[in-house]
């Protein structure tokens, strides 16, 4: 199949996992309605608790995760496939996964992926995040296969991190996901370059259902949900509210794109970097 229709469901996810599935639940039946074959929703969906303590009270391993369960149900009975952008999976008493599951028109689990890099920043605002002191990084980059091809899976600040975003595209990806919920500051800033670059750079589309408004604890996430194309254009852009977008995934524009700049099979090794002291001569030498 070389055409899909995926949708982004854009969220303000509250403290309580069961609030969040009665709110979300809708927009996910919304977004097959609008004809979705694929729907995204983005990081820590589930529950946007950020105290520390009470966020590995509230999380359940992965077998007993009443969020994972609900939209496992969803996706068959909406006979959709369905991206769990994130939830908090317990990992141990003191450490939590950041996981996103792919879930296919049965209810099953297609493919889960733990998010790699931290978001331990001091953002400018005031606002101070050390994910590592809760969450245990994942160790491995994930494909999912399915009737579109290969899909690459990553979470939020893996954005920043264009080597994973390579790997995937080198692997095949004509596809990646990056669910998110990007803090305001970072997002006004950064949100829609990162987006377009990972795009430009592996050919691919990027699909990033993100967090918008503001949450517990004075945290404000940036919204605008984006689906962009393998040559940089903006498909769809969700602003600033909770809400639906789609957009149509033409497929041949992946190797279209590889074709026209194929960059993923120009890599050369190279040494360095070297740094060289001391001041040139008139000569150069």
């Amino acid at each position: 199949m070389t055409k899909l229709t995926v949708a982004c469901v854009q969220t303000n996810s509250k403290r309580d996992p069961l609030d969040n599935i009665a709110e979300i639940s809708p927009m996910i039946r919304d977004a097959k309605a609008m004809g979705a074959d694929l729907i995204t929703t983005p990081e820590i969906v589930g529950m946007f608790e950020p105290k520390r303590d009470l966020a590995l009270a509230k999380a359940k391993v992965e077998a007993e995760h009443e969020v994972l369960t609900a939209y496992r149900g969803l996706a068959a009975e909406l006979s959709t496939w369905l991206l769990i952008g994130s939830i908090s999976i317990k990992v141990s008493d003191e450490q939590l996964s950041n996981r996103s599951f792919l879930i296919d028109p049965a209810g099953n689990i297609a493919a889960r992926y733990s998010k790699i890099h931290m978001f331990d920043v001091q953002v400018g605002d005031g606002s101070t995040y050390r994910e590592s002191r809760t969450y245990q990084p994942g160790e491995e980059a994930v494909i999912a296969e399915t009737p579109w091809g290969p899909m690459g899976m990553t979470i939020c600040y893996d954005i920043r991190f264009p080597h994973l975003y390579r790997a995937l595209g080198q692997a095949g990806a004509g596809v990646i996901f990056a669910p998110a919920a990007f803090t305001r500051v970072t997002g006004q800033a950064h949100w829609h370059v990162l987006q377009r670059a990972r795009a430009i750079e592996n050919g691919c589309f990027i699909v990033s259902a993100a967090q918008c408004g503001d949450h517990a604890e004075g945290r404000k996430t940036y919204g605008h949900s984006i689906i962009v194309a393998p040559w940089g254009e903006v498909l769809a852009d969700g602003g600033e509210e909770p809400g639906v977008i789609t957009a149509e995934l033409d497929l041949s524009l992946v190797e279209q794109a590889r074709s026209k700049v194929p960059s993923l099979t120009h890599d050369r090794p190279f040494s360095g970097p070297n740094t060289y002291g001391g001041t040139l001569s008139a000569t150069g030498d």
